[in-house]
């Protein structure tokens, strides 16, 4: 139901630029985005009432976000307003959408990128292996010591921004942005895609090249967190993402998983270099076609037993 949402928001639809024609759906948008809230509305619902439920038992401590959400629906704030079950559904759908696909799609463009460079993948395992070894997974203790693998997630941000377009905002008042005017109200979308692929900005802006944010490089000191325009996968500004920290801190992580404890081939005898990376429409930067490939471990067997 994630992938559905992201695609339906990012369909071409006509009726977002012949507003006069929006109330036909001509192409079915909205009668399938309704039935899809009606989907994810129902889940949302069992797992509030589950949760209330199992609160509602003797001997039941839970003490995790839902749990606290719940227990705020019995305080009110300065205006007399409880948080209701709908507000509550719509954090958990804001959870859910943009907390998963997000992080997900872009550790897969990640790992597709090692994938078609085996040179950098078999860097970056180096560097891992000298900083963690092969006789136990990384940590998140371990990533501020992985340079080179920070470089090559910041490349794969720049490449391949999990929202394309950003988010949508609207002009609070008229102005003029570079000899065009732009009246109250116009909904504006930031291309961070085309930004970060901008020749005049960056040498060689299609090439996968984690070494221009390394020292000696193009870009030795930009960052992705909303400070250096040139790359802004997660926005910038008061309205820069909210999940900035944990998203980037968890395509680190899996990557960084995925790059150590496994060697990678990929499925059907293809190739690395012919490996498809065309994009899907959608909100989010979904790949073309799934990544499929085959793990091989390359650790020590006891560094994937799970600890007790």
């Amino acid at each position: 139901m994630v992938v559905e949402v992201m695609v339906l928001a990012g369909v071409f639809n006509i009726g977002d630029f012949v507003p006069a024609l929006e109330w036909l759906d001509l192409q079915g948008v909205a009668a399938k985005m309704k039935r899809l809230h009606k989907r994810f509305d129902a889940f949302l619902t069992a797992i509030v009432e589950e949760h209330k439920a199992s609160m509602g038992k003797a001997g039941n401590k839970h003490n995790d976000l839902l749990s606290t959400l719940i227990s705020l629906q019995d305080v009110a704030d300065e205006e007399g307003g409880k948080l209701t079950d709908t507000e509550i559904k719509a954090l958990l759908l804001n959870m859910f959408t943009a907390g998963t696909d997000t992080s997900s799609s872009t550790t897969e463009w990640a790992i597709a990128e090692l994938i078609r460079h085996p040179e950098i993948l078999a860097r970056v395992q180096e560097e891992i292996d000298a900083v963690v070894g092969r006789d136990r997974l990384v940590t998140e203790l371990d990533l501020p010591h992985l340079p080179y693998l920070q470089a090559v997630i910041k490349e794969t941000f720049r490449l391949h921004p999990s929202t394309p377009l950003s988010l949508p905002r609207i002009a609070a008042e008229s102005c003029e942005i570079n000899g065009y005017h732009v009246p109250k109200g116009t909904t504006l979308l930031v291309n961070v895609w085309a930004i970060a692929r901008d020749p005049n900005t960056w040498a060689e802006p299609l090439e996968f090249r984690p070494e221009r944010f390394l020292p000696g490089g193009e870009k030795p000191n930009a960052d992705v967190r909303g400070n250096d325009f040139e790359v802004i996968p997660f926005g910038a500004g008061r309205r820069i993402c909210a999940g900035m920290s944990l998203g980037l801190r968890m395509v680190q992580f899996m990557t960084a998983t995925l790059a150590h404890a496994f060697d990678w081939e990929l499925a059907r005898g293809l190739l690395p270099e012919k490996l498809n990376m065309d994009e899907a429409y959608g909100l989010t930067l979904q790949r073309a076609e799934p990544l499929l490939i085959h793990p091989k471990p390359r650790l020590a067997s006891h560094a994937y037993r799970a600890s007790s």
